[in-house]
């Protein structure tokens, strides 16, 4: 199964992938989105909160 991978450099930490999937993503005190529970694509599509991002940081690897 496909994990999420989060590209921080791209990242501009607008929260959409965190809303999308709480239990998957998580902006940093850093401000960079960054994936918290790998395994968790299953509560929640993480293809969709891959697609929705505004800076295509996010990929399904």
């Amino acid at each position: 199964m496909p994990k999420p991978v989060v590209n921080e450099d791209a990242c501009e930490g607008c929260g959409t992938c965190e809303e999308m999937c709480p239990e998957v993503f998580k902006v940093g005190d850093d401000g960079k989105a960054q994936v918290i529970g790998p395994d968790k694509c299953n509560t929640c599509n993480c293809q969709e909160a891959a697609d929705t991002c505004p800076v295509q940081c996010i990929t399904m690897e």
